[in-house]
């Protein structure tokens, strides 16, 4: 059955009483939300290519305007030293698209009707994040194109290639959640004047410069970053330049994969309830 805003819904009579039933329930209303918000974008292909240009614009104007002035520690390629570090950032920065696009459901009433619909109440927020991460994903393969063009190469084989991509698939799913807490909680109005604050996040990290040069209090900011913590891993993985001795590190670069994996874990036991118990309650 047909609802607003172009959505078709799973119509039940009843919610199941099982467990799995309502898994299976809440997974058939999710992908339609996903179905839905990918059809936003096939018809507003504008907003789609914004999204896959920032990834280009992010490696010239990094990898070609700031690296000549950059030393990278140990030396090597700033160009391969800096690809981690925007794979880092933009898994992050992920959060505002996610934010923007349930601000404006928010706004103009379209949860309003979700909520209307026998329909599993977490398969709204389920979809949203589902659905940036194919976005999210789209975005990054648009990275690694540039990143290969600009002379950037994985040097460490598939396995832990694909082991790199995996943790910022998963961060950015994680952070994806955050993104829907947020839109649930500001209008879209004043969400645009806080996208400044977001970036702050991914400069203060190990993302375009080494953080030894920091004073020391911002240093340790930088260190427990949660980006920093992928970023490392990814260079790492990947066998980029940039990896340091382990000796004088704090624990989440001495072990980066296993931090950002906890980083993830945190962020969707915090956020996902969160997020599920909000767009149960707004407006009520």
């Amino acid at each position: 059955m047909s609802g607003g805003d172009g959505v078709s819904v799973l119509r039940l009579p009843t919610r199941p009483a099982s467990v799995t039933g309502r898994l299976r329930w809440a997974f058939a209303d999710g992908r339609t939300i996903v179905r839905r918000n990918l059809g936003h974008l096939k018809s507003q292909p504008g907003e789609l290519v914004g999204q896959l240009v920032f990834p280009a614009v992010m490696v010239v104007m990094f990898g070609y305007v700031f690296g000549s002035a950059i030393p990278v520690p140990g030396g090597g390629n700033y160009r391969e030293y800096l690809m981690p570090g925007l794979f880092g950032m933009t898994a992050f920065t992920g959060v505002l698209a996610t934010a923007t696009v349930v601000s404006q459901d928010a706004g103009r009433g379209v949860m309003d009707r979700f909520r209307s619909m026998p329909m599993a109440r977490s398969a709204v927020p389920f979809g949203q994040t589902g659905a940036d991460i194919i976005t999210g994903t789209l975005g990054m393969v648009v990275m690694v194109a540039c990143g290969f063009a600009v002379g950037w190469r994985p040097h460490e084989g598939p396995v832990r290639t694909l082991t790199a991509f995996a943790l910022l698939v998963l961060l950015r799913y994680a952070i994806s959640w955050a993104g829907v807490l947020l839109g649930l909680l500001i209008k879209e109005e004043t969400l645009d004047q806080l996208i400044p604050l977001i970036f702050p996040i991914t400069m203060v990290s190990n993302s375009f410069v080494p953080t030894t040069g920091m004073p020391a209090w911002l240093r340790a900011i930088a260190d427990w970053n949660p980006v920093s913590a992928i970023v490392a891993a990814c260079r790492d993985l990947f066998g980029s330049p940039g990896v340091v001795g382990n000796a004088h590190l704090v624990w989440p670069l001495r072990h980066p994969v296993a931090a950002t994996l906890l980083w993830s874990a945190v962020l969707l036991v915090v956020f996902v309830p969160s997020a599920v118990h909000r767009y149960r309650t707004v407006n009520r």
